[in-house]
């Protein structure tokens, strides 16, 4: 378990160095020019903090990825294959609802967007997005069992989403970004490690040919069912804004405080979620399955573990890197060169997703999945790519101010576009990527950065209006960027299987020069 661990930690470490070192330069750069200054107490404390928060990624990262593959993984794929074997569509669909709702229902990462959306009590969000995942969860198990085209169910619900997002747009504007976020969010920590194997479970227990390429996409409409959720939401619900308070930091009491306070928060944000996993994996295991009290305690630290992971992880990203962002982007809204931070996010952009713990776990399980033809640094660098353009787009389109559904519609169309030409395993690996990019990091530290991007003088509804909506850009541009992976991956394949076929076979020959024999046998 030690060496595990260990290595967990340096897997960790390399996720986390290079956020941490691109940071560290923004710092000495603004120390340079004189844009932040170690004469504020303030910048003191904000600087330890941060300091003090990449470490707990890197703790909370290693404790999360060891959790998972003890426990939700686990679960997750026992859950799918007893489903698909029962062959109850109604006990699909029910598990499928139950799942979905329990799990979303807390997730870290819509707790922090909930309460970051000013206009909406943060409950009436978190519960319209829970219900759009557990019914877009049974969905997508049925589209397993059924074994119905993920691409064509997509283009039906984007074309529904869009629709909607036009009229939404028409009522309620800050309602479209928050919407697009949610679908992002949802995918967290908690969430993408059962969903993943759930997907696998039922997969493989159907079987068929095409049984590994199905095992994704629940991750894909899972993020599709939070947007169109919060839209309907928005054609019904009337926007409230409020301003929001700070809070300064300036003593080792105060950020101790702060350390604590949040760290607390977390816990209980994690652990109420657990009871409900917990509950479910109590029944299932002992109820069901009939398991004896040894395995399930495996499970039960590794949950634990889990828990104590995404909460030290979520506490630092808070505490660590959510006000480093928000001063490096004020640092450059207030500049003369506010256009320098779309080349600078974009770096810190190629480097935040890998350190997504749910990330870590998509890409070992398409490396598995595929048994290792998509390997996991080809995916972590091409979802680098991706999440590096999304940055760009959207602190350009903060600096411009421009609409979110002019890049969102384009770069939506392309995607659906590709998916009828890449082939479909990359296609359901794309849609499941944009959800998983898109988790805490970009929540807590390039969402704080484009606020502070706007600007200081911004009101409360412009911040949300163009802020919200870089977790959305983060979700959209992998959905690209992977299928055209797929498509150089088909190509090459035809291109090498071509090369095979003209290749002439060799010929083996002997050359016997029979007259010598002859001589001897007269």
């Amino acid at each position: 378990m030690l060496k595990l661990l260990l290595a967990k930690v340096k897997e960790s470490v390399m996720s986390v160095l290079p956020v941490f070192l691109i940071v560290i330069v923004l710092m000495i750069a603004g120390l340079i020019t004189g844009t932040f200054r170690f004469d504020k107490t303030e910048n003191i404390w904000t600087f330890i903090l941060f300091l003090v928060g990449s470490i707990m990624l890197v703790v909370g990262l290693s404790l999360f990825t060891l959790g998972a593959d003890l426990s939700l993984l686990k679960v997750g794929e026992q859950v799918g294959n007893f489903l698909a074997s029962k062959r109850k569509v109604w006990l699909l669909l029910l598990i499928g609802f139950l799942i979905g709702v329990i799990i979303t229902i807390a997730e870290p990462d819509l707790l922090h967007l909930a309460n970051s959306f000013p206009s909406l009590e943060p409950f009436v969000l978190i519960l319209a997005v829970g219900l759009g995942v557990g019914v877009f969860l049974a969905v997508a198990l049925l589209r397993i069992v059924l074994q119905v085209s993920l691409v064509k169910l997509l283009i039906v619900l984007y074309s529904l989403t869009f629709l909607l997002a036009f009229i939404v747009n028409i009522k309620n504007p800050e309602f479209l970004p928050v919407a697009f976020d949610s679908g992002g969010v949802t995918t967290g920590p908690m969430t993408v490690p059962f969903i993943l194997a759930l997907g696998v479970g039922v997969s493989r227990a159907r079987g068929g040919r095409k049984s590994d390429d199905d095992s994704f996409g629940l991750v894909a409409l899972c993020s599709v069912g939070p947007i169109i959720a919060v839209l309907f939401l928005g054609l019904f619900a009337n926007a409230n804004v409020t301003e929001e308070s700070s809070h300064v930091i300036n003593t080792f009491w105060l950020a101790l405080n702060e350390l604590a306070s949040v760290f607390v928060t977390k816990l209980g944000e994690i652990g109420m979620s657990l009871i409900g996993i917990c509950t479910f994996i109590i029944i299932f295991e002992f109820a069901i399955l009939k398991k004896k009290f040894k395995s399930f305690l495996k499970l039960f630290i590794g949950l634990l573990y889990v828990a104590l992971g995404v909460a030290i992880f979520l506490t630092g990203a808070e505490i660590g890197f959510d006000k480093v962002g928000y001063i490096i982007g004020n640092v450059f809204g207030t500049s003369n060169y506010s256009w320098i931070i779309v080349p600078v996010g974009m770096v810190i952009g190629f480097f935040v997703v890998m350190a997504e713990p749910s990330v870590q776990v998509l890409n070992k399980q398409v490396e598995e999945i595929t048994a290792g033809s998509i390997s996991r640094k080809v995916m972590l660098f091409t979802l680098a790519i991706g999440v590096a353009i999304s940055i760009g787009l959207s602190f350009l389109r903060v600096i411009l101010k421009i609409d979110i559904l002019w890049i969102l519609v384009p770069g939506y169309l392309i995607a659906i576009i590709l998916s009828l030409f890449s082939p479909k395993i990359f296609s359901a690996i794309a849609f499941d990527s944009g959800g998983v990019a898109s988790g805490s990091m970009t929540a807590t530290f390039l969402l704080p950065m484009a606020s502070g991007l706007i600007g200081t003088a911004a009101s409360t509804s412009q911040i949300v209006e163009f802020s919200f909506g870089t977790v959305a850009m983060v979700a959209m541009t992998p959905l690209i960027v992977i299928q055209i992976l797929g498509l150089i991956y088909q190509i090459k394949t035809k291109v090498r299987t071509k090369t095979k076929e003209r290749v002439p076979q060799e010929v083996i020959t002997f050359k016997v020069d029979i007259s010598k024999w002859v001589n001897d046998g007269n």
